[in-house]
């Protein structure tokens, strides 16, 4: 395994180069130099790693950005998406782009939990069981068209998902680290598919969802792809240990007290919208929980750190705010008569709490 850096010193005290001015949002130079530094000294494999999925993957720079994000806080990612808009080709791309051990698993619906996680097989020779290791164990996990498999399966992912560990019989294996699951989900409405319980939904850090290319961008995608041989391999750039580096860079980014309100308020936002002058409680059956402020503001410091910044913006919330609420937010049947959806939901509570 990777051998994993030594954190950042200091880390958490509000001293030295966490030292802050509480009035504004504005941090004292000095301070923020050392923190910028190790961002400078740590994510010098970025831009190189762009460049390497852009070489595969035409267009599709939002959904680059948020795949790099889901990387670096280690939390799992689900794109949503038509068939054909190269999902699967993103995914692919970035577990080739790393110096890790992937997997690819075809959610179909005839799959068992045991296709995912593994079992126990029984050795008539020595009367013992010998543990099969499924797929899940990987680093990066490709779980393809997730929803097309029944709810016993989705339930097997959970215990993983969220403890990054596998139970067979009496044994708990750790799975390895990084772990991360990569899912692409067809639209429900589509014929063949299943609605992800909504217990494994909030597992996901993130949920993108993927939309047509410009005209500009099909136009190059003709280009590259309409060939017998378009390329799909693309050489490794990120190494593990770097990767371990830059999570520990990550967690000493600066984050202002009136950010971290303001991260607080959209949460709440969602849950208490009348609080906020919204006129959106009908519409929303469930607001999103404590996990998804912790999961805003992981995903803002990756955001900043990808800009090369030590400090979190109050644009760099609202800029990944979208794809962290809006699998966390239900609507009611009222909602959805008059055809709004929870991204809808989620860009008015946007536009209407005060930026700090």
């Amino acid at each position: 395994m990777a051998r994993q850096s030594e954190p950042l010193r200091p880390r958490a005290q509000p001293q030295g180069i966490f030292a802050r001015n509480t009035e504004t949002l504005e941090i004292d130079a000095p301070d923020i130099q050392l923190i910028q530094a190790a961002v400078r000294d740590s994510s010098g494999w970025v831009d190189p790693l762009r460049r390497e999925v852009g070489s595969v993957l035409v267009g599709q720079h939002a959904l680059v950005e948020r795949l790099l994000v889901a990387l670096l806080t280690g939390g799992h990612i689900l794109l949503e998406g038509v068939p054909g808009l190269a999902k699967t080709l993103a995914l692919k791309t970035l577990a080739r782009a790393v110096g890790a051990h992937f997997q690819r698993i075809q959610f179909t619906p005839d799959m068992l939990p045991a296709d995912i996680v593994g079992t126990l097989i029984y050795n008539p020779r020595d009367g013992h069981f010998e543990t099969k290791r499924g797929p899940i164990f990987a680093n990066l996990v490709l779980a393809d068209e997730i929803n097309r498999a029944p709810a016993k399966v989705q339930s097997a992912l959970l215990e993983a998902m969220q403890e990054r560990q596998v139970t067979l019989g009496d044994t708990t294996h750790a799975l390895p680290s990084p772990f991360l699951v990569m899912a692409t989900q067809n639209p429900i409405e589509q014929e063949g598919t299943y609605p992800l319980p909504e217990a494994q939904v909030d597992r996901f850090l993130l949920k993108v969802v993927v939309t047509y290319p410009t005209p500009d961008e099909e136009l190059a995608i003709l280009g590259a792809m309409a060939t017998t041989t378009p390329r799909l391999e693309c050489a490794p750039v990120l190494a593990l240990e770097d990767l371990f580096e830059a999570r520990h860079v990550i967690d000493a980014i600066y984050v202002d007290e009136k950010v971290r309100r303001y991260i607080v308020s959209l949460v709440v936002a969602t849950r208490d919208p009348g609080a906020f002058g919204l006129d959106l409680a009908p519409l929303i059956k469930l607001g999103a929980s404590p996990r998804a402020t912790i999961a805003l503001t992981l995903c803002a410091k990756a955001w900043a750190f990808l800009r090369g910044r030590g400090y979190v913006t109050p644009q760099d919330v609202k800029a990944i705010a979208a794809d962290v609420l809006r699998h966390r937010v239900a609507v009611t049947y009222e909602a959805e008569a008059e055809r709004i959806d929870s991204d809808q939901i989620v860009a008015r509570i946007l536009d209407q709490v005060a930026i700090p």
